[in-house]
């Protein structure tokens, strides 16, 4: 597992960062397959989320597509949501649930609600209650198991109506990384930090988002790559229910 983890992470990050994507809720299920300790996943995941998504989020900022008016509130409740969740000491048994429960609503996303072509358009105080709601949950299942919440942020901030695609990937990008380098400093500050573990994943993660980010036209179609990397999920999910059963 010394070596093969960290191939397996390279490659989970060349083909997610070919698309603009972070990839926590494949690295998450990776570990959670391999029996890693619950106390450095979410760390972890963390840590490689800030390396995958550093490349795109600059690139989003560079082009113009990042809009502070629509980023900034998901962050005003997502990053005191996200310190909480990192310091909590919370005991194996309720991570597991809670990494299961959020696994199976992104495996709903992806497999169910995969096209979310239908859109409503939000007015009013539906829109402040949506947006402070939405970045609360999210910045506390990133803090708790690790997954930055892209994949929940971007579709719902389409179907929302608050931003464009390139607007949505863009403060998606940069929601993760935010919120991973929040919980990243949350999680070392109770010891939940292994660099003997963690820094052979994120170089072999910073080799795998170069070289995707470098693949231009032979870029991977997101919406199948979710799709593929979603069995690595939904074997995860069989291993968690084993172990809680």
């Amino acid at each position: 597992m010394e070596y093969f983890l960290p191939i397996l992470f390279f490659f989970v990050a060349l083909i997610y960062s070919s698309v603009g994507l972070g990839g926590g809720s494949s690295y998450t299920a990776l570990m959670a397959i391999f029996g890693i300790s619950y106390h450095i996943i979410p760390t972890t995941s963390l840590t490689m989320n800030l390396v995958v998504t550093f490349i795109g989020m600059i690139n989003f900022w560079r082009k113009g597509y990042v809009r502070l008016n629509l980023i900034v509130p998901f962050l005003t409740t997502s990053i005191p949501m996200v310190y909480l969740a990192g310091i909590l000491d919370m005991p194996k048994n309720i991570f597991q649930i809670i990494l299961l429960l959020t696994l199976v609503m992104v495996a709903i996303r992806i497999y169910i609600f995969h096209h979310l072509r239908f859109s409503f358009q939000l007015t009013g105080s539906q829109k402040w209650i949506f947006i402070f709601g939405l970045g609360g949950f999210l910045g506390f299942i990133a803090g708790t198991v690790g997954i930055g919440g892209g994949i929940y942020l971007v579709p719902l901030i389409i179907m929302f109506r608050l931003g464009s695609e390139k607007e949505a990937a863009a403060s998606g990008a940069t929601f993760i990384w935010v919120n991973s380098l929040v919980g990243v400093i949350a999680r070392t500050q109770i010891g939940a930090f292994d660099p003997q573990f963690i820094l052979p994943l994120a170089g072999a993660v910073m080799l795998g988002g170069f070289a995707g980010s470098y693949m231009g036209a032979v870029r991977f179609n997101a919406k199948t790559i979710q799709q593929v990397m979603g069995g690595i999920i939904l074997i995860a999910i069989l291993f968690l229910i084993k172990g809680i059963l």
